[in-house]
């Protein structure tokens, strides 16, 4: 169904916090009834309903003994309605809340260590979460026999207040007369100084850092994302997304800042059939869907077009918002020459960039039609080494309170166009630090460019270089990933992993290849291989060919001497809950011996490998 609102301003209604703008949408009447949150194939919630849910959950959290304004609130939450409602009651009743994905809570196989560091960092006064899943957590800590016990988690969790999700909503349900703030012209919430959430950094370059945003900084946030996406209440968003950090997080408050409707779905639902996403794009006639940079390949491998009963239709697609980097363009380019025929127009993709501690949304390529210095298509997009830009610079008057620069990392100087160094950011966007840590809060949000007097800079640790007359910005890695070769020359390791992969599509799994130095003269990869539908037995000779086909498609198209390639089985290679690689953790892992090795070789200077393991035959599973 579309919405016409013939006086709507994309500036109007502005508030100083995500939250307020619920009420205002809620009041007007052609709002009423318009879903803003719709979870794929089964449950609807409109502005009325959402507003009103928020309220009273909100009411009925600071009725709790344990909770009042000001307190952190831990959210364990499945994905749903539910968080959606939770991630606002929350800061309508001014809590501090932590959202993080749920450890399954028999806690095998150490899954437990984020929930512990969570809770020790943020020493939250209580916890929600479905009733069943309390009931297994009470469960666990009553199992003394359970050999997954650790001391430190007991006590953590016996310590908690835990607050059922179905005795808030039961709650909320028995006391709908008490309207704090939907009627009321008073507002009780967090305010646009106040830290609102404590968002997790993903965990690509180290253990993930606890990031401390403000009310006002995610509003500011999402209303610079809504400008550049140029979205309005006529958009519908799609995300399959965690939406418990980063992307997944802040589109839940750009659809509300929008006046948008956001139709979503878990993580799981996708990975298990890659079709969902395009069946949802073209059922809800979608404008918009923001997907890690990963999702083309995986659709175009397992998408099964011609499987599926319902038909797609990516006609109305105007934003297909590309994050995670790197950004390849020949992926990008396969993927709409496959999917043009369905619709996909190339002016709908959407190369962008963003970190958790800019509370996500940092910039785009992308441009409206109705922009006048528009490119027509991401076809007449520069590339830089393969990739695809993330922004343009040239033009300031668009985010007049943004600054972004590369900047060199050991002398803080700008470097000239062409130039790669580190990206600086500085924006009221920006969050206020790291929790519990003040010097590195300082080194990163506080940086300050050499012999220049002004605005304080966030930075990123990514790597970038601008190029072109449009000064596009391109985001080429980062700087705790850079491998440095003998031969003194640096690169980047997606682009070995690239190599490797393709070197091999067969037998490998894309974006499951991890690159690192494991010592100062030998680099390793370490590739998964495919997953098999039933045990299937592989000749040592054919896995023996891979991992030297791997060693010499990255000596020949990078230059690259490998000295080790490991071959584990599908879903060792360690990466965060939004898809990113974690090579640090890869490396610690294979080095500590704790992944499942099929086989590995290694490589010296007179290349004669040494094969591992014994037997002639190998099971992938």
């Amino acid at each position: 169904m579309k919405y016409e609102y013939e006086n709507y301003d994309p500036s109007f209604p502005d508030q100083p916090v995500v939250d307020q703008y619920l009420p205002v949408w809620s009041r007007l009447p052609a709002f009423g009834s318009k879903p803003a949150f719709i979870w794929a194939h089964d449950t609807i919630l409109t502005y009325s309903q959402l507003n009103a849910s928020v309220d009273h959950i909100s009411s009925h959290l600071l009725t709790t003994p344990t909770l009042q304004r000001g307190d952190t609130l831990l959210l364990l939450s499945s994905p749903g309605l539910h968080f959606v409602e939770l991630i606002f009651a929350s800061q309508r009743a001014g809590l501090l809340s932590v959202p993080i994905v749920p450890p399954h809570p028999s806690f095998a196989n150490e899954n437990y260590h984020h929930l512990l560091r969570v809770i020790s960092q943020t020493k939250p006064k209580a916890a929600v979460a479905h009733s069943s899943y309390i009931s297994c957590i009470q469960r666990y800590l009553s199992d003394h026999n359970n050999i997954n016990h650790n001391l430190n988690l007991i006590r953590a969790l016996q310590t908690m207040n835990w607050i059922s999700i179905e005795d808030i909503k039961h709650g909320a349900n028995n006391n709908k007369n008490n309207d704090k703030f939907g009627g009321s012209l008073t507002y009780n919430g967090c305010r646009e100084n106040d830290v609102y959430l404590v968002q997790y950094t993903s965990g690509a370059t180290g253990i993930p850092k606890p990031v401390l945003v403000t009310a006002g900084s995610a509003a500011h946030n999402v209303r610079a994302a809504r400008r550049v996406y140029d979205l309005h209440p006529n958009s519908v968003i799609v995300s399959w997304l965690p939406q418990y950090h980063d992307a997944g997080l802040m589109f839940l408050l750009l659809t509300i800042v929008s006046g948008a409707t956001c139709v979503l779905t878990s993580p799981t639902s996708f990975i298990k059939r890659p079709r969902l996403w395009l069946e949802l794009i073209s059922e809800f006639k979608a404008t918009c869907t923001p997907v890690p940079s990963f999702t083309l390949p995986l659709v175009l491998k397992r998408g099964g077009v011609d499987k599926g009963v319902s038909p797609i239709n990516l006609s109305h697609l105007r934003n297909l918002i590309l994050i995670n980097e790197p950004i390849y363009r020949d992926c990008v380019e396969e993927f709409v020459g496959v999917f043009g025929p369905f619709g996909l127009s190339s002016c709908a993709v959407s190369p962008s960039y963003g970190l958790a501690e800019n509370c996500t949304f940092v910039s785009s390529a992308w441009r409206s039609e109705s922009d006048a210095y528009s490119s027509s298509s991401f076809h007449d997009f520069p590339t830089h080494n393969k990739l695809l830009p993330v922004a343009r610079l040239c033009r300031k008057e668009e985010q007049e309170d943004m600054e972004i620069v590369v900047v060199n990392e050991e002398t803080h100087e700008p470097v000239e166009d062409g130039v790669e160094g580190e990206i600086w950011v500085s924006s009221p966007s920006n969050a206020s630090g790291y929790l519990g840590h003040p010097s590195l809060t300082r080194e990163v949000f506080h940086g300050r460019l050499r012999n220049m007097v002004g605005r304080c800079f966030l930075r990123t640790r990514d790597t970038g270089i601008v190029k072109g007359e449009g000064r596009y910005l391109f985001v080429t890695g980062r700087c705790e990933d850079i491998i440095k070769l003998q031969n003194g020359e640096k690169i980047h390791p997606h682009y070995i992993e690239s190599a490797a992969y393709n070197s091999c599509t067969k037998f490998l799994r894309g974006g499951c290849v991890a690159a690192f130095k494991v010592s100062e003269t030998v680099v390793a990869v370490v590739a998964e291989l495919q997953r098999t539908e039933k045990e299937i037995m592989v000749d040592n000779e054919v896995l023996g060919s891979v991992c030297n086909g791997i060693k010499e498609s990255v000596l020949k198209k990078e230059n690259v001497q490998v000295g080790w390639v490991v071959l584990v089985k599908s879903e060792s290679v360690p990466k965060t809950t939004s898809g990113k690689l974690q090579r640090w953790l890869a490396k610690e892992k294979i080095l500590g011996g704790k992944m499942k090795v099929v086989m590995e070789m290694k490589f010296g200077d007179d290349d004669v490998s040494r094969t591992l393991p014994t037997g002639s035959l190998l099971s992938l599973l």
